[in-house]
């Protein structure tokens, strides 16, 4: 028998994680996974927005939610986490690194090691460690799948955002590396690369006019992106089959063209 489409894109008897699953492009992504059935972690270092995401969650599509506090910076921190989820619901099947941070928005020339740290420690090195726990994780069960959310900027060179670009551009490569050494564990890892939207992190940049325009001149599509556009393309990467892993989804409007 044909499967449906609604089989096809089910995500019920799932468990996933998603890190800065409580605003903007988290929490779409962590609505549509919820509407595809799948139980959900928001994980963040707000844990108040977490816990009050989740409510959202559990009472808009009547799957089960829980709010995390988590600096994905803290490898004890990730550990404990990946830890108790499973011990809550058993596994872990999918995991969306989402968390992330702007940058300073200045020449590379006056970054100073700090600001250039903050980026890479959080945006790299925390989507490092959560891939490394939940993976452990994901061996074990012989499957799973990973969504690291990179950024059109880790392949586009974007003025006065060098430490981002860069951090970015290292998620997109590592990516492809735990794609090719999970794959024999029948775990799939792709990365998730939005190009303009609006967002928390970009309100205050989009709000003016002479830089909104200047964007949108960029997009051959001629928007700026609302963050329910990336929902298809995560629910996507969450149901993909096995042989769909090492890749990059690119939802920027044709920018990377």
């Amino acid at each position: 028998m044909a499967e449906s489409v609604e089989s096809l894109f089910s995500l019920k008897g799932k468990t996933a994680l998603i890190t800065g699953g409580y605003k903007s492009i988290g929490f779409a992504i962590t609505e549509v996974l919820a509407a595809a059935g799948a139980d959900v972690v928001i994980a963040a270092r707000k844990v108040e927005a977490c816990i009050e995401a989740a409510r959202r969650i559990k009472g808009e599509y009547g799957v089960d939610a829980l709010g995390l506090g988590l600096d994905i910076r803290n490898t004890s921190q990730v550990d404990d986490a990946i830890g108790s989820i499973v011990q809550k619901y058993g596994k872990l099947d999918i995991v969306v690194n989402n968390a992330g941070v702007e940058g300073s928005l200045k020449p590379f020339v006056k970054m100073t090691d700090e600001e250039v740290d903050n980026v890479m420690d959080l945006n790299f090195g925390g989507t490092f460690k959560v891939c490394r726990a939940a993976a452990r994780v994901m061996i074990g069960q012989k499957s799973g799948k990973i969504i690291n959310v990179s950024s059109i900027a880790g392949k586009k060179a974007l003025y006065v955002m060098a430490e981002y670009c860069a951090s970015k551009a290292a998620v997109t490569q590592f990516t492809r590396v735990i794609a090719l050494e999970l794959a024999r564990y029948g775990i799939q890892a792709n990365t998730l690369c939005p190009g303009f939207f609006y967002t928390d992190m970009t309100a205050s940049e989009f709000a003016r006019p002479e830089v909104e325009k200047v964007t949108v001149s960029k997009i051959p599509v001629g928007y700026i992106a609302q963050v329910h556009d990336l929902k298809t393309a995560a629910l996507y990467l969450a149901t993909c089959p096995n042989y769909v892993t090492g890749t990059e989804v690119y939802v920027d409007g044709g920018c990377s063209i």
